[in-house]
């Protein structure tokens, strides 16, 4: 396949859905070599505009993503952390480079289809949660299927969905806040309805922007208890930006992001 004409097609991203969530696997010193990279960025450059100035963020930047992996990326203040989250996850567009996601190029995707992609396969976790104030919170867990499936096939699948949004809830620890509006929550409760949201539609990859950077040491903690244990038990792969080593340290692997290149942390 051309990299000009390199595209992710809803069958080539549901054939491979199985793998959603499986077991990790630990390789031996005998085993098979890796599986390759679930997610990969291949020299991004990304520069915006500031009058008649072009600031440059990411300068050639490359970074393979395991599947199965916790991968932290640190880095201080303005070094591009987050700028490099929403390239991955196809939220921008990079100036030059290429993300490949199950080795299919995904940056230059048409807006349709990088909108299934991330409905689909991607779940995102932001700083400030992006709750809906008017939803209460498991109607905010269920909003991805209500925007993926449409109005008459979410009220068709309405008992199930709400089941699995019940089950989600209870795995973060908020089974008695179903029914509680953002306004009503503290900020780790809103923390933990974000990553329930992130996980409705069973994502691939789950993509975390400072997830504790609002949060205070106890609550940040526990945010981090669930990634891990969504890593470690269901497989799920994860990539985490953070401004904060401790935090990076917790996962499997860290590397940083000094003046727009990448340096192991």
């Amino acid at each position: 396949m051309s990299e000009s004409n390199s595209v992710v097609t809803r069958g080539s991203i549901e054939s491979s859905s199985a793998a959603r969530f499986a077991p990790r696997r630990v390789d031996g010193p005998h085993d098979a070599p890796p599986a390759p990279p679930l997610l990969a960025a291949r020299r991004l450059s990304k520069s915006y505009r500031k009058g008649r100035h072009s600031i440059p963020v990411l300068r050639g930047v490359d970074v393979d993503v395991r599947p199965g992996e916790f991968l932290a990326i640190v880095g201080q203040s303005g070094s591009g952390k987050s700028t490099l989250l929403h390239l991955l996850g196809t939220l921008d567009a990079p100036d030059a480079g290429q993300i490949l996601f199950d080795g299919n190029r995904i940056d230059s995707l048409p807006a349709v289809s990088r909108d299934l992609l991330r409905n689909r396969h991607f779940g995102m976790v932001f700083q400030f949660y992006h709750l809906l104030p008017e939803f209460t919170t498991l109607e905010n867990v269920l909003a991805p299927l209500m925007i993926g499936h449409g109005a008459l096939a979410y009220l068709w699948n309405r008992r199930p969905f709400r089941e699995r949004a019940a089950e989600l809830l209870d795995l973060v620890g908020l089974t008695h806040r179903r029914t509680h509006r953002p306004k009503e929550l503290s900020g780790g409760e809103m923390q933990r309805t974000a990553i329930a949201r992130a996980l409705i539609a069973e994502p691939r990859l789950l993509l975390a922007d400072e997830p504790t950077g609002n949060l205070d040491r106890t609550n940040g903690q526990e945010i981090l208890g669930i990634l891990r244990t969504l890593n470690r038990r269901r497989g799920l792969t994860i990539v985490m930006v953070t401004h904060d080593l401790s935090i990076a340290e917790q996962a499997d692997r860290a590397v940083r992001l000094v003046e727009g290149k990448m340096e192991a942390a």
